[in-house]
């Protein structure tokens, strides 16, 4: 390679899904019409992208699928991209977690490696799952501006890696409110491959 190639990737998170917020992971509720209405806020005005690659579940993927046949665009469902699987906690709310298993929910936020939730994924697991899927689109880009629609664990998974952060403080160091925009960039140079954060936040903030 004699010249830098750039590509530019966007993570998307879900809007609000029907039922508010709770420890969804694998749950697959759809979103709400406040969830719909902040996704289509959140991609107004950005007409470069060239390839959309979602999440399975459908809070993203009813999403994807809108937007791509919309805008003529090519779409990948990727596995990889699931959220992490909560176990005992899924489909409850954050207050209901705090009451019945305070000391496990401070300790999973505190060290989230050390103390997964009870009977859910590994976030060891969950970021491996996640960098193996981030990689391989790293290495085989499909165009110069993509859009990933994912979770909040997934995106926070992602910065992990860009930002060469462990998992348990990934977790822990990012807030990733519905429809937040992420946007990394991505150079080849002929001295190696360059990935840096852009811009992280809601859409009306960025």
């Amino acid at each position: 390679m004699t010249e830098t190639t750039t590509c530019l990737i966007d993570l998307l998170r879900h809007g609000e899904p029907e039922g508010g917020v709770m420890y969804r992971g694998r749950r697959d509720d759809p979103l709400s019409e406040t969830g719909w209405a902040q996704m289509r806020r959140a991609t107004a005005g950005i007409s470069s992208w060239q390839h959309v690659v979602s999440s399975p579940l459908q809070r993203c993927q009813a999403f994807a699928r809108e937007l791509a046949d919309a805008r003529g665009l090519p779409l990948t469902v990727e596995s990889g991209l699931c959220e992490i699987s909560f176990g005992d906690w899924e489909g409850l709310t954050p207050e209901q977690v705090e009451a019945r298993d305070g000391d496990r929910l401070a300790a999973f936020w505190a060290d989230a490696e050390r103390h997964p939730p009870p009977g859910g994924e590994p976030v060891s697991l969950f970021h491996q799952r996640v960098a193996s899927a981030w990689h391989a689109l790293l290495d085989t880009p499909p165009g110069e501006h993509l859009l990933i629609v994912a979770h909040g664990g997934v995106i926070r998974m992602i910065l992990a890696e860009v930002l060469g952060l462990s998992p348990a403080r990934a977790m822990a160091g990012f807030q990733v409110p519905f429809a937040c925009r992420t946007r990394v960039r991505m150079d080849l140079t002929p001295h190696g491959r360059l990935v840096s954060l852009t811009s992280h936040g809601l859409a009306e903030a960025l």
